[in-house]
Parts: C-alpha cells; sequence; structure tokens
C-alpha cells in the first residue's frame, strides 16, 4: 500500500510539474523581472518606492538583488505585490520525476553489480550479453520496488 501512495505521489507531481514545463517560460530580464515590469508601466523607482515605503536606494537594492540572484522569497514577492504581481515560483526537473527515478535506479543498480561482474570476470564465471541487461533490470526493478531512500 505504501508503494502504492508513492507511486501516485511521483505521478501526481509529475502532472502538476509538466504544466510549467509545458509553459516554455522566457528567461529572466538581464536587469530583472522587478525592474522590467516597474519600467514596463512606467513606474519610476521613486513612485515604486513610495509605493513599497522605502528609499529610492532601497529599491535600487532590491532590483539589483534580484538581477544578481540573491533577492530572498520574501523580499521578491513584497515587490511583486507592490506591483500588483503574482510571485510564482517552482523548480521545474529538466525529465520528469518518475524518468529521474528510474534512471537513478538503473544507475545505482549498475554500481552495486559492477564488483560482483568483475570478481566473477577474474574467476572466469563472467555473466555475458542478454544475462548481463536481465540482471541490470532485475536489480534495477528491485530498487524501484524498495525504499527510495537507497537511491540517493
Amino acid at each position: 500500500m505504501e508503494n502504492q501512495f508513492r507511486d501516485l505521489q511521483l505521478q501526481q507531481m509529475d502532472a502538476l510539474l509538466a504544466t510549467w514545463k509545458a509553459a516554455q517560460l522566457s528567461a529572466r530580464p538581464r536587469s530583472g523581472w522587478v525592474r522590467a515590469i516597474r519600467e514596463s508601466l512606467g513606474m519610476s523607482a521613486a513612485a515604486f518606492a513610495r509605493r513599497l515605503g522605502m528609499s529610492h536606494a532601497g529599491v535600487r537594492k532590491l532590483e539589483n538583488a534580484e538581477a544578481s540572484d540573491v533577492i530572498t522569497l520574501a523580499s521578491l514577492r513584497k515587490l511583486a505585490e507592490a506591483l500588483d504581481c503574482e510571485l510564482q515560483y517552482a523548480l521545474v526537473p529538466r525529465t520528469s520525476l518518475s524518468q529521474h527515478v528510474k534512471e537513478r535506479a538503473e544507475s545505482v543498480a549498475r554500481e552495486r553489480l559492477r564488483p560482483i561482474a568483475h570478481s566473477m570476470a577474474l574467476e572466469d564465471q563472467a555473466v555475458q550479453g542478454p544475462l548481463t541487461k536481465l540482471q541490470l533490470e532485475l536489480a534495477t526493478k528491485e530498487l524501484l520496488e524498495g525504499s527510495r531512500r537507497e537511491l540517493w
């Protein structure tokens, strides 16, 4: 039952993230989203600072922090609110989580089988071709059915 729940959780997260992946969002503007949106609205930094209740220098510092990837999410959320924007945040995997787990299981299985295959080869008992592939598939399947914590 626990494995079914775990697999369902993985599938649901993959489905959730598929929307983000399909969105094909553009890269952040060089000056950062905050400054780009503020300038597009025709809002001066001084007017933005007044909306935020801070100094012009403070706004400049926060905009520079965003552009250089050192801003906090809390600050970014505050700036977004002042621009009447919604901050959306996600980590979007390069491949599906399911694929990532499967590839990791294959990698761990390969690592675990390597010393055994080496020893058997030294004893002139090496497993050949299709049997090697079958061993890898069985070891991978066992890892996927077990605790995912063993994969990392």
